[in-house]
């Protein structure tokens, strides 16, 4: 016999008769209960009653029924509660239901989604095949990804918003908390963010003929307002609530928004060398290829350019990118072994069948370029020390195809290869980051070294001491020591705060102190990379809680980088870089002693010495703050170091006119004191090798003491003097 549904009985399993219920809905489309009329079905249509509001578990009023899933005997009710007598056949204590009130309302799209809709919006699933779960700024930029990652990017800014972002706009929210209760800063636009960023750039000047031919300061100006843009979006969107290591490809957004806007040049494309782009040159992002006309293609291989014939068209290779993709490509310094493109031999999925390589396409133009003989532009990949999931991107010049056939890979299938050699009388590039590679892992000794170690020991990283060009035996001598020494610190006018952050510092987090005392954001990425320009920088001082490795003590680790202090041919030492170094990261600061600057005597004595840094002189670096900027730039302490008798490596960086280095006041406070510390940050990338040089800056007018010197840099806008 069935068992009745009713206030007084409960179901038991899969005796439930599914048929009584004709109506499934969500909870926001259910109408109002009202009794039924005496008399009446209870299929029929109820009549005119007053609405009458009740508990779903009762009690009830007359004429009520409870529906399932609340068919709960009142003795069960009764035996939930503490302290109450009773019978239960269950054995926990069932919660109070939630209130409607608690829920979140939705989206109409996802309404519609939750309402029996297709799927999700074409643009939101775009948007998911670009996002990729990876740390900041570490992406796996690989020459042969598919082009899966760029299929959410069209190069259309409303295509690169997240929507989800768009749903926590609200109107009215200044703050939002994560699942753990931790405070956070509210979403922000990111078109509204780049929009204003962009504002600071002077723009009109990529015309029609800046954008098909680039010369080197276009090309340094692309490059700088892609970075600074790169990074404002890595800080806007480390601020929302997202899930961790969850941050999208913010270098593929700031592409797509100037590409939009045509902040781009070197748009025609061409056989040989690029106007504006060196022989060893670095880049960090396939995009910034892309963005300077380097390599077209932001994911494949080959980019190749199509003309035509009498008899038709005909297709001829232009660059290639080797980047360790291909499981059969070989290089040996100047000679390169390339495998072409297609056939699925680099995925390592399962479900993807792999089949022979076609020629056709990229490796059709290869083919022809191997019989006219044109110069083939050869960029390598080779793998980034600093960050395990990225490349780093060397432009090794040009080569030519000196033959070509098919054989039968790992993979089992065939695959056409091309062996590429380059042409001589070139600048070395590749040579050369192999040989760097061979001095770090003592294989080969490095020419003309006079010291392996300048630190004895005192840096967590060596630093040489090298003269290949003369005879000079080194500098004059002096103590070699990491940091500034103070004789007295700076007092606090107001109290500080020191930080809670055990687990260090996290982006977003408006409850650490350090994070207000920087206007409410992190000023570094995981990596070292400052995100923004700031007149001064708060680290976590000595008494936060923080520990060594914050992200806020990134000043304080000491160097990042292998530096060697070198012989120049006419400006005395200087110093450079066997590691690349990408834009905006820290590469050490200025030490010294820093001298009383109320003694008019013995400041005017010490800036008789050669080395000394000024922070009063300034000359910040325009091209760097435009855009990236949150504040006016002023001299928040009047500072003088000098590094005679005693510093670091710092103290050898000579001066230019247009410098790749700049510098940073950075603050950190203990106990209402103060100690402030200069820090030096990359302008732009810095291949390995090149002279790091910063801008000595100008004194201030009628400033005591004040002399020029001869400037020797060399640079197109040399001033003539410092």
């Amino acid at each position: 016999m069935e068992q009745g549904v009713g206030s007084e009985s409960i179901p038991t399993p899969g005796s439930m008769d599914k048929s009584k219920i004709f109506d499934i809905r969500p909870l926001r489309c259910l109408v109002p209960t009202f009794p039924s009329s005496p008399g009446t079905s209870a299929f029929s249509s109820p009549q005119p009653s007053p609405f009458m509001c009740f508990p779903p578990t009762g009690p009830f009023p007359p004429g009520v029924s409870p529906f399932y899933p609340f068919l709960v005997p009142t003795e069960s009710l009764r035996s939930a509660v503490p302290n109450q007598a009773g019978h239960s056949g269950f054995n926990n204590a069932i919660p109070s239901p939630v209130p409607l009130t608690s829920f979140r309302p939705t989206s109409t799209k996802k309404s519609r989604a939750a309402n029996g809709s297709t799927g999700p919006s074409r643009k939101s699933s775009r948007y998911r095949t670009a996002a990729i779960h990876l740390d900041v700024d570490g992406y796996s930029d690989s020459q042969h990804q598919t082009d899966q990652y760029l299929s959410g990017f069209s190069m259309h800014v409303a295509d690169a918003e997240d929507t989800s972002s768009k749903v926590r706009r609200r109107k009215g929210k200044s703050e939002m908390r994560t699942r753990s209760g931790r405070e956070v800063s509210p979403g922000v636009d990111i078109d509204l963010v780049a929009n204003s960023f962009l504002e600071s750039f002077n723009l009109a000047e990529f015309d029609s003929v800046r954008q098909a031919d680039g010369d080197t300061q276009s090309i340094r100006y692309i490059l700088m307002i892609f970075d600074l843009l790169r990074r404002r979006i890595t800080q806007v969107e480390e601020g929302r609530e997202a899930a961790p290591g969850g941050l999208r490809r913010p270098d593929l957004k700031a592409g797509a928004i100037l590409m939009n806007k045509g902040v781009r040049t070197n748009t025609k494309k061409r056989i040989g060398a690029v106007p504006g782009i060196e022989i060893g040159d670095i880049f960090f992002f396939r995009m910034e290829m892309c963005l300077v006309g380097l390599h077209a293609p932001s994911m494949a291989g080959i980019d190749f350019m199509s003309f035509k014939l009498v008899q038709g068209e005909d297709s001829l290779a232009i660059s290639i990118v080797s980047s360790g993709g291909y499981e059969d490509n070989v290089d040996d310094g100047d000679v390169l072994i390339y495998s072409g493109q297609g056939g699925n031999i680099y995925r390592k999925d399962k479900f993807v069948d792999i089949t022979d390589q076609k020629l056709e396409r990229g490796n059709l133009a290869l083919e022809k370029s191997l019989h006219r003989g044109n110069h083939v532009r050869v960029i390598r990949g080779v793998k980034d020390v600093a960050n395990p999931t990225g490349k780093i991107y060397l432009y090794d010049g040009l080569y030519k195809i000196q033959h070509s056939w098919a054989e039968k890979g790992r993979s089992g299938v065939n695959v056409f290869k091309y062996k590429l050699v380059r042409v001589p009388g070139q600048p070395e590039a590749f040579t050369m980051w192999k040989s760097i590679q061979q001095w770090k892992e003592g294989i080969t000794s490095r020419v003309g070294v006079i010291l392996p170690d300048l630190t004895s020991g005192a840096e967590n990283l060596p630093v040489s001491l090298v003269n290949d060009v003369d005879d000079e035996k080194g500098p004059a001598y002096f103590t070699y020591f990491p940091t500034l020494k103070y004789r007295k610190p700076f007092h606090s006018p107001q109290p500080s705060r020191s930080c809670m952050c055990r687990g260090g510092c996290q982006p977003g987090d408006l409850n650490c102190s350090c994070i207000q005392k920087n206007g409410g954001v992190l000023p570094y990425t995981a990596l070292g990379v400052l995100l923004i320009y700031k007149a001064l920088i708060h680290e976590c001082g000595s008494s936060c809680l923080c520990p060594p490795n914050c992200r806020n003590r990134m000043s304080q680790a000491g160097l990042k980088v292998r530096l060697e202090v070198f012989r120049t041919k006419d400006r005395g030492w200087g110093v450079r870089s066997w590691d690349p170094i990408r834009a905006g990261a820290f590469i050490c600061e200025y030490a010294g002693e820093v001298i009383d600057v109320s003694t008019e005597e013995e400041l005017e004595r010490e800036r008789e010495d050669h080395y000394i840094f000024d922070a009063t002189c300034t000359n910040e670096p325009s091209d760097v703050m435009a855009g990236n900027s949150i504040e006016s730039p002023k001299i928040p302490f009047p500072l003088v170091v000098s590094a005679k008798k005693g510093g670091n490596v710092a103290r050898f960086m000579n001066h230019s006119c247009t410098p790749n280095v700049y510098w940073q006041p950075v603050l950190r406070e203990c106990n209402n004191e103060a100690y402030l510390h200069i820090a030096f940050f990359a302008i732009g990338h810095i291949p390995p090798m090149k002279e790091l040089t910063y801008d000595y800056g100008t004194g201030q007018s009628g400033q005591a003491g004040q002399r020029k010197k001869k400037c020797l840099c060399g640079s197109l806008k040399c001033r003539g003097h410092f």
